[in-house]
C-alpha cells in the first residue's frame, strides 16, 4: 500500500489544525471522505437527482440505476446471495433496531433468552433491552476474559434451547476485540436460535462473507468506511426478511392501498419506506470501489501493523493504562494516570491530533474496566506509523502539561 498516494486522495488530510499538520485518529467514529465518494455525491446532484422508482423521465431513470446499482455492488461486497437482502437505512443503529422491532418482538417471548455481551456498542443493547422489557424474555451476558476477549467455551456453555437470538459486535469499538462470529454462529445455530452481527466496525476494515459467516443479520455504516453519514445497510437472510413486518410506513414501500388496508411491496423495498438516501447509496457505491481498489485484506493488514506499533510505543510512557486483548483491531484505548481522558483529548487536538475521548457509546463496558471514560485513538489506510510518533510525543507533552509527577 502507498500510504502516501492513498492519503493525498482525501482532501480534509491535507489541512492544518491549531496550527500543525491535521493527524486523524478518529476513524472508528467516523472516517474520512476519499475525492471520490465526494465527487460521485456532487456529481448525482448536478448531473441525476431525482426520485427512484417512480418517475420515467430521463433523471428518475439514472437516479435509479445508481441506487440499484448501488444496492448490488453492496451485495457483492459482502457476499450476499441476492440483492433482496440488502436493505438500505440510515447506518447501523437503525439496522439493529429493525430486526429488534420486527423480527425479536414477533419471535421471542416470556422465558426465552437473548445472549450478549458486555463489550457492545449501546446499539446493539439498549434494543434487546426493549425487547426484553415487552417480551418477557431475558438478556443473558457472556463473560469477558481479562483481556476482553471472550471464549467460545462460555458461548458453548452460555447458548441453550431458551436461547433466541445471539447478538454480538465483530469489532469491539472500545477494545479493538475481534470475535469469532463464523464460529459462535455455528454455536447459535445448533439451537436453532438467530445470529445477529453489528458489523459497524467490521466491514470497514475486514472482508466480510456473510455466507461464510453464515449468520443471519448483519449491520453496519456507510461513514465509517469511507462512505457519507446517514447511509447504512442491514443484511438479511431472504426466508426471515420475508416473514418480517416492516416497522415504517408510507409511500415508496407499499403495493396496493385501499381505505382500511394495504400489502407491502416485496423485497427490499418493504424495508424502505419514504425516499431513501439516494446520494448517500451512490456515495458508498463509490467507497466500496475505493476500498477494492485498496484492497481490504490490505487495509486490515496495514492497520493491524499499526496498532501493534503503537502498542509497542504506547507502552514506553510511564503511568499508562491500555485497555483490549494483544491482538486486535486498528485502534488502542487508553489513559493517563491522573489525567482525565477529555483533558488528554484537549492537549492533543491542541497539537492537530484528534482522538476520541468519553465513554464510547459503551457504558457498561466502561464500568466493567472500572473506569468513567477513556481516550481512543483509531486507524485506518491513511494513517502511519509518524502519525502514531506524534501521538506518543503529545501525550509525553500532556503529562508534562498537567505535571502529574510522572518521571
Amino acid at each position: 500500500m502507498d500510504i502516501k498516494a492513498i492519503k493525498e486522495q482525501f482532501p480534509i488530510l491535507q489541512q492544518e489544525v491549531n496550527g500543525h499538520p491535521l493527524v486523524y485518529l478518529d476513524s472508528s467514529a467516523t472516517s474520512q471522505k476519499p475525492i471520490q465518494v465526494i465527487e460521485a455525491v456532487n456529481d448525482y446532484y448536478k448531473q441525476n437527482n431525482s426520485n427512484v422508482h417512480r418517475g420515467v423521465h430521463t433523471l428518475g431513470s439514472r437516479a435509479t440505476d445508481q441506487y440499484e446499482g448501488a444496492r448490488e455492488k453492496i451485495r457483492e461486497f459482502i457476499n450476499a446471495g441476492s440483492t433482496k437482502e440488502i436493505i438500505f437505512n440510515r447506518g447501523t443503529t437503525a439496522g439493529l433496531n429493525l430486526v429488534a422491532s420486527s423480527y425479536a418482538r414477533d419471535n421471542v417471548g416470556p422465558d426465552d433468552e437473548i445472549v450478549i455481551t458486555p463489550m457492545e456498542h449501546h446499539s446493539n443493547l439498549i434494543p434487546w433491552q426493549q425487547v426484553a422489557k415487552v417480551t418477557g424474555a431475558r438478556l443473558v451476558y457472556l463473560p469477558l476474559q481479562e483481556d476482553g476477549s471472550i471464549l467460545l467455551d462460555d458461548v458453548k456453555n452460555i447458548v441453550n434451547e431458551k436461547t433466541k437470538i445471539v447478538a454480538i459486535t465483530h469489532v469491539s469499538n472500545v477494545l479493538g476485540t475481534i470475535n469469532p462470529i463464523k464460529e459462535i454462529a455455528e454455536i447459535a445455530h445448533q439451537h436453532q436460535a438467530v445470529m445477529v452481527v453489528d458489523g459497524a466496525q467490521g466491514a470497514p476494515h475486514i472482508n466480510v462473507d456473510v455466507q461464510d459467516i453464515d449468520c443471519d443479520f448483519y449491520a453496519f455504516s456507510g461513514h465509517k468506511m469511507c462512505g457519507p453519514t446517514g447511509i447504512g445497510v442491514l443484511y438479511g437472510k431472504q426466508e426471515l426478511l420475508e416473514n418480517m413486518e416492516p416497522i415504517e410506513f408510507g409511500g415508496e414501500m407499499i403495493d396496493f392501498v385501499n381505505l382500511h388496508d394495504s400489502t407491502w411491496k416485496e423485497l427490499p423495498w418493504k424495508f424502505e419506506g419514504g425516499t431513501p438516501i439516494i446520494a448517500g447509496a451512490i456515495g458508498l457505491a463509490a467507497a466500496i470501489d475505493f476500498l477494492q481498489e485498496v484492497g481490504q485484506d490490505e487495509i486490515l493488514a496495514h492497520e493491524t501493523e499499526l496498532a501493534a506499533y503503537a502498542l509497542e510505543q504506547m507502552r514506553t510512557i510511564d503511568g499508562i493504562q491500555l485497555y483490549g486483548p494483544e491482538k486486535r483491531a486498528g485502534l488502542v484505548t487508553f489513559n493517563l494516570d491522573d489525567v482525565h481522558p477529555h483533558d488528554t483529548a484537549t492537549v492533543l487536538d491542541a497539537e492537530g491530533i484528534a482522538v476520541r475521548a468519553g465513554h464510547h457509546c459503551a457504558q457498561p463496558l466502561m464500568k466493567w474496566l472500572d473506569v468513567t471514560a477513556t481516550a481512543r485513538a483509531s486507524f485506518y489506510l491513511y494513517n502511519t506509523k509518524e502519525d502514531i510518533d506524534l501521538l506518543v510525543a503529545g501525550l509525553l507533552k500532556t503529562k508534562e502539561y498537567f505535571g502529574n509527577g510522572f518521571e
